[in-house]
């Protein structure tokens, strides 16, 4: 019998498209995919299943990730901005439009040293920020991973010359509330799409703006309309806020284990930690012919 506050769904229909996001799901504590979950993401490849990775990750920076698995595959990057092969022909772009872009920083003037931009590039310049004084420790460390795509540019609208994929606000939690509620507050809130991941134990919340309309979710339901795949087919994996649309979307959504607390609450089905090969367990459970999942 299934313990108090466990609801068993039985998932009969064989999925055909797994999205998964990569930060907190794929990638174990130590960055790292666990050998059991490469092994099970590999084994719904070769069961003809298409995985498609979705993250928030800029798409060079998703690329190392995305070529471990060992097969040619697809990746939404930038909050669905951009959806690119892992060969480099792309699919979608949804720029945020450079007078928007513009008015943002205007509008966030007093966030202006948490502020990044960043645009379609493979070359410096692909990252634009005016200082790193005011970033905290795992923002700084991204940075410094990425210092050859930096440009430094003050002040930071010089830049917008073109389109940005998206702007980005980065800081401790409470900082980045503070900048949510002044972008919810602004008229410029009509044009905007604000998603939000958040860290509690690294005490870190990244706050992207991108495009109306821009999201994992409006991605992953365009990629699964031109791939003829219908949403019951469909089998989602994440952990943080920015999943929210994406799981929304998906027929079969799980979330993992080390999941936000805020997103237990809405009917999804729970697997296993990221250090406890969630992304293999949840998989496990929907390939069968017939399966009973427990949602905690």
């Amino acid at each position: 019998m299934p313990s108090s506050g466990v609801k068993i769904i039985c998932v009969t229909s064989r999925i055909r498209l797994l999205a998964a996001d990569i930060d907190g799901t794929i990638l174990n504590p130590q960055f790292e995919i666990s050998p059991a979950d490469l092994a099970a993401i590999r084994r719904a490849h070769e069961d003809g299943i298409e995985a498609i990775l979705v993250t928030g990750r800029r798409h060079r920076f998703a690329l190392a990730i995305a070529e471990q698995l060992g097969f040619d595959l697809w990746i939404i990057s930038s909050n669905g901005a951009i959806t690119r092969s892992l060969s480099g022909e792309t699919f979608h772009r949804d720029m945020l439009p450079a007078r928007t872009a513009q008015q943002l920083c205007s509008l966030m003037r007093e966030f202006r040293g948490s502020t990044v931009l960043t645009f379609d590039t493979d070359d410096k310049g692909a990252i634009v920020l005016e200082h790193m004084d005011e970033l905290n420790g795992s923002i700084r460390r991204w940075l410094e991973k990425n210092i050859q795509y930096i440009d430094f540019v003050v002040p930071l609208e010089d830049s917008l010359s073109r389109d940005p994929v998206q702007a980005m606000f980065c800081g401790k939690i409470s900082r980045m509330k503070q900048a949510r509620q002044v972008l919810a507050a602004s008229p410029l809130e009509q044009e905007i799409t604000v998603l939000r991941t958040e860290y509690p134990v690294r005490d870190l919340s990244i706050v992207d703006v991108l495009n109306l309309g821009c999201s994992k979710g409006h991605a992953l339901k365009r990629w699964a309309d031109y791939r003829g795949i219908h949403r019951e087919e469909v089998m989602a994996i994440g952990d943080n806020f920015n999943d929210i649309e994406m799981l929304d979307f998906a027929g079969m959504p799980f979330i993992m284990g080390n999941a936000a607390e805020e997103l237990r609450n809405r009917g999804w089905s729970v697997t296993l930690r990221n250090d406890e090969n969630g992304v293999a367990a949840a998989i496990e459970q929907v390939t069968g012919t017939t399966t009973c999942l427990g949602a905690r």
